[in-house]
């Protein structure tokens, strides 16, 4: 009697541990990351996501592709529809000058990786008045740095004609097809392209211009109400980064998933290596702070239609304490030290 009861007990013990065990479990705190476009430069934020990064920082990220450029994607954010939004850098601006509660929180990138590709015959910006030139969309980073270059050569957006075509293969489908004259593309895109023979008309790290892309965004209330799920969130970019530069072959693997690169041919890797090795050499911050410059650029560039971005500071629109906090605790410098 005494061993049925025995077992009887051990049998209840057991079920009671299966039952509470799983709410013992550490809760992962929900939160959404909109991103403003499909692109390579978004690799650092979407191996975070498939290598467990957010997860292990204690965070359940859906990461999502909004697209229709940075205004949209702020627009998500200032809707309370996602937490943090990746885009163009000159959108979430833009909106804090118009009394909006958006603040921009990382910078992954050093600046922006994008360059203006024409047919072979444009050889000049003069070649390029009145031709029609791509970008993915209005208010995209696309946009943005095409009036920059328009800008550093002393010309109007009006002396050209500029397209939406969505993507960055869309783009180049109809460069392709003579249905356009230029564009302005991102990686890997724009790697085929130039080994197709079209020529960089304009490329910003030869043109000395800094501006903001893939920063991360978010707005000042849920920094200040939710800073502990920020600061997660900040150590789960940093070590995305961190893993970005140390795995070529994962990350390279990453990004053939997310771009949806279904080939596995010889020359398709070939543009996700060379993309890989831009930004990992190159373009990706170890500490991601935006670049005064990034940040002055686009004031000055806004100023044109938003009186108040004149002698704004632009420290006024950055939360660099995020990042400061996680860097000064030592967790960035562990992130390279093996």
């Amino acid at each position: 009697m005494k061993k049925v009861c025995f077992r009887l007990t051990l049998q209840l013990l057991l079920v009671v541990v299966f039952v509470i065990r799983p709410s013992l479990a550490p809760a992962q705190d929900k939160i959404r990351v909109g991103l403003s476009s499909i692109s390579a430069t978004s690799g650092s934020i979407w191996v975070a996501e498939e290598k467990g990064l957010f997860k292990k920082h204690g965070l359940d990220a859906e990461v999502i592709i909004i697209g229709g450029g940075a205004s949209r994607v702020v627009s998500s954010l200032i809707a309370g529809e996602i937490q943090f939004s990746v885009g163009g850098g000159d959108a979430v601006i833009r909106s804090a000058l118009r009394g909006a509660d958006t603040v921009l929180a990382a910078s992954p990138m050093k600046t922006g990786l994008q360059r203006l590709i024409t047919r072979a015959d444009i050889k000049t910006p003069a070649d390029l008045r009145g031709k029609k030139v791509a970008i993915t969309r209005f208010g995209s980073a696309s946009h943005w740095v095409l009036q920059l270059f328009l800008r550093k050569w002393g010309m109007r957006v009006d002396d050209i004609q500029i397209l939406q075509l969505g993507s960055s293969p869309a783009m180049f489908a109809s460069l392709e097809k003579g249905g356009i004259d230029g564009a302005v593309f991102t990686i890997p895109t724009f790697f085929v392209a130039e080994e197709r023979g079209y020529r960089v008309l304009a490329d910003p790290v030869d043109m000395d211009i800094y501006y903001l892309q893939n920063s991360v965004d978010s707005t000042r209330s849920f920094l200040r109400l939710k800073r502990d799920q920020a600061i997660r969130f900040v150590k789960a970019i940093c070590e995305g980064l961190a893993y970005f530069q140390k795995h070529k072959n994962e990350s390279v693997a990453v990004l053939q998933k997310k771009l949806r690169i279904q080939s596995a041919q010889e020359k398709d890797i070939k543009y996700l290596e060379a993309s890989y090795d831009l930004l990992a050499t190159k373009f990706y911050n170890r500490v991601p702070y935006a670049h005064p410059k990034a940040i002055e650029t686009t004031l000055e560039f806004v100023s044109g239609d938003e009186p108040k971005a004149k002698g704004a500071d632009p420290k006024s629109f950055v939360d660099e304490s995020l990042v400061r906090e996680v860097e000064a605790s030592g967790f960035i410098k562990s992130l390279y030290e093996n």
